[in-house]
């Protein structure tokens, strides 16, 4: 049986250059699934044409942010947006492109068939920068040591919720959390949530510039750039208080629903 509204919500900084083509993708391989569809686009003012881009485009809501705030918080205000518009399931992507139609489709296919709460699209063939995969690497060690259960591709942008799932945990993070998904994933873990892994492909970011990333420098950078640097400090501060210390409210998040 279709999904009756699947919401496919994505953060966006400066992505005029693919991300039409990258929903047009989506659709594609997504459509067949779903009575409907609607594409929910955080754009954390870009600079260049990506609001232009979605401009007339029947199934894409843009939402405009009210300040530049990096991909942290503009990931939150996508899931919030999408979740408003009542869907029957959301998928997370950020809008960078990277990565592949089918898999989506495999993703939502996962998830209808074995009733989990959330999918994990867990990247291989990862272009990004070495040190972007040696940071998930050992933010993955960490939360393996802390939730005593290993999390592959702890911080993958690429998810599916059920609403009532991705509800519990955006209730227990602000709305300013630089590392969201880090937070799910580790309250996941812990608290009971049936969660499925899906291989996925990784490929580049689609786009000739390098401007459009939000996290700072590109894939042939050699060394970490001083604003991801900072933003590796500000983040371990940030897992520490809201996740890893006693009392930290997403350790008290419990999932109601059985394993299959």
């Amino acid at each position: 049986m279709p999904v009756a509204h699947l919401a496919v919500v994505m953060p966006a900084y400066n992505e005029a250059e693919g991300i039409r083509g990258f929903i047009d993708e989506i659709r594609e391989h997504v459509a067949p699934l779903a009575d409907r569809v609607t594409f929910v686009v955080a754009d954390d003012r870009s600079t260049d044409a990506t609001l232009a881009s979605l401009a007339g485009i029947a199934d894409v809501q843009a939402e405009p942010q009210p300040l530049n705030r990096g991909h942290g918080p503009t990931a939150l205000a996508a899931y919030r947006a999408g979740l408003a518009l009542d869907p029957d399931l959301l998928v997370h992507v950020d809008g960078d492109g990277q990565f592949l139609g089918p898999d989506f489709a495999r993703l939502v296919k996962a998830i209808e068939s074995t009733g989990a709460d959330v999918v994990h699209g867990v990247r291989h063939s990862r272009t990004d920068p070495w040190y972007r995969r040696v940071l998930t690497g050992a933010v993955g060690l960490m939360i393996a040591a802390v939730a005593r259960h290993r999390v592959p591709d702890v911080n993958t942008p690429l998810r599916a919720y059920r609403p009532e799932a991705l509800r519990m945990l955006l209730g227990a993070v602000p709305g300013d959390a630089l590392v969201p998904h880090v937070h799910f994933s580790l309250a996941e873990a812990r608290g009971g949530f049936v969660v499925r892994y899906v291989p996925v492909r990784s490929i580049p970011r689609r786009g000739s510039s390098t401007h459009g990333t939000m996290w700072g420098g590109g894939v042939k950078a050699l060394i970490p750039p001083p604003r991801l640097r900072r933003f590796v400090v500000d983040a371990l501060g940030e897992a520490w208080r809201l996740s890893l210390r006693p009392g930290a409210p997403l350790r008290s998040i419990r999932s109601g629903n059985r394993t299959p």
